[in-house]
């Protein structure tokens, strides 16, 4: 079965059945490695991806239920999101498995709540894990980010 989809701006048609999680999709038809695998039941948030700008677990997203939906990888930030600098300026990453999963959810937070509190940041967070245990440098690198996005947003 073709499904046409949107993905980082671009329409590709895939070769899956509509049943087919989304990461499965991304990672195996389109070589979009980005999107992590990590528990396969929409636990640990490795998988997140944006759909219309709200972060889903691709893990258990059908691709044939996406239907005009734009999704966003970690790819489609483009390594320019303030996010991704300020992941490295306060040395977020340790084993970095579950940082594009991270990233994808502080992304959907920070377009939703430009300043957010702890509370925001624990509640939007709260279904990304990281066995790492670097939570405090995550939550820093999204303070430290929504002050960037304040002053490039004034700019």
């Amino acid at each position: 079965m073709s499904i046409e989809l949107e993905i980082n701006g671009v329409k590709r048609q895939v070769a899956a059945e509509a049943d087919t999680p989304l990461l499965w999709v991304l990672r195996d038809e389109l070589h979009m490695t980005g999107t992590k695998y990590g528990c396969g039941v929409a636990q640990c948030g490795a998988c997140t991806v944006h759909l219309d700008g709200q972060p889903v677990r691709s893990c258990q997203t059908p691709v044939g239920s996406v239907g005009a939906g734009k999704i966003t990888t970690i790819e489609g930030l483009g390594g320019t999101h303030p996010l991704q600098a300020s992941w490295v300026k306060h040395d977020v990453p340790q084993c970095g498995y579950c940082q594009s999963g991270q990233i994808m959810s502080a992304a959907a937070l920070l377009a939703a709540t430009p300043k957010p509190t702890d509370a925001d940041i624990d509640a939007a967070m709260s279904g990304n894990l990281c066995r790492c245990g670097a939570y405090q440098r995550i939550r820093a690198a999204i303070k430290d980010a929504s002050g960037e996005l304040a002053v490039t947003a004034k700019a």
